[in-house]
């Protein structure tokens, strides 16, 4: 598989961001997926996984209070993403390489009693994944995030096959408009810049254009059919789930009830609305970070 590596340089002096880089191969191709990994060794993990357009970066006002916490904060870039390797053509980012690639960190690090927890295309891995590998995880936390299994029909398949059309062969992906748009809170150029830092031009854009074609949206895919048995999992799950969708979120809101009623664990939890959009991190990083705290405490 042919994949570019983002130049150190990019990543210097990024505000708010000091954590220190780590790395591990998660294929026989060399792809080294990034994460950062704070907090004491023996800490209780939490998985923070971002989606799509972002990375890591997403989460440093939650990494420090977690840390503070006593908590061992792991977060991952996506395969594609932030300062991990990206396949150089967007057909190599299948669904369930991600959630493979993803298992691999999990595997090498030796992570268990995990705390998932998870938002928008890391929402989408993470849930499927968590149902591949049920004894590595012990809680799991999903805001602004999904993992469908009905297909969608008519206009609004039309118009997402239209979307996905889009981003296979749009020259410009405008990450700033995006993230900008996704938030309550105006993102500041330093913040742009850093969110703008994995990608410096369009060949690096492929995980950007290829999660898009994976949507589990469509009848017959062969996506549908795998979520659908994650689902039949989550529907005897027992362990602890918690939603903290935002009041502002349009693009996911209507799968937080499933969450809560179709999954065992997430019956009777104190489900709770956060104020911000889709990059509810950005806008409610605070409350989040609190709220996650709070519930690995509550239920050790």
């Amino acid at each position: 598989m042919e994949f570019l590596t983002t130049p150190a340089a990019r990543f210097e002096h990024l505000k708010d961001y000091p954590f220190a880089p780590h790395f591990v191969p998660v294929d026989d191709d060399g792809l080294l997926m990034h994460y950062v990994d704070e907090g004491p060794a023996a800490g209780p993990v939490v998985l923070l996984l971002h989606g799509n357009p972002t990375w890591s970066y997403l989460y440093r006002s939650m990494i420090p209070l977690c840390v503070h916490a006593g908590l061992r904060a792991v977060a991952p870039d996506l395969i594609g993403f932030g300062k991990s390797s990206k396949p150089v053509h967007w057909q190599d980012h299948r669904y369930q390489a991600h959630c493979d690639w993803l298992r691999q960190l999990i595997e090498r690090l030796d992570l268990r009693d995990i705390t998932l927890f998870c938002q928008d295309w890391g929402s989408l891995i993470a849930l499927r994944l968590a149902t591949q590998a049920e004894r590595r995880f012990a809680r799991i936390v999903v805001t602004n995030g999904a993992l469908p299994d009905s297909p969608v029909h008519g206009l609004r398949a039309a118009a997402l096959r239209l979307v996905q059309h889009a981003m296979r062969v749009t020259p410009w992906l405008p990450i700033e408009r995006a993230l900008q748009f996704g938030t309550i809170r105006a993102l500041d150029e330093a913040e742009l810049r850093a969110y703008r830092a994995p990608f410096p031009d369009i060949g690096y854009m492929s995980g950007i254009r290829g999660l898009p074609q994976q949507l589990p949206l469509f009848a017959g895919g062969r996506e549908i059919a795998a979520n659908r048995t994650a689902w039949g999992v989550l529907e005897r799950w027992e362990k602890p789930l918690l939603t903290l969708f935002s009041d502002g979120e349009w693009i996911t809101r209507a799968f937080a009830r499933p969450l809560q009623t179709r999954v065992p664990g997430g019956r009777g939890m104190p489900h709770r609305t956060v104020p911000g959009r889709h990059f509810v991190q950005e806008d409610s990083g605070r409350e989040l970070a609190a709220a996650l705290i709070e519930f690995v405490r509550a239920y050790p």
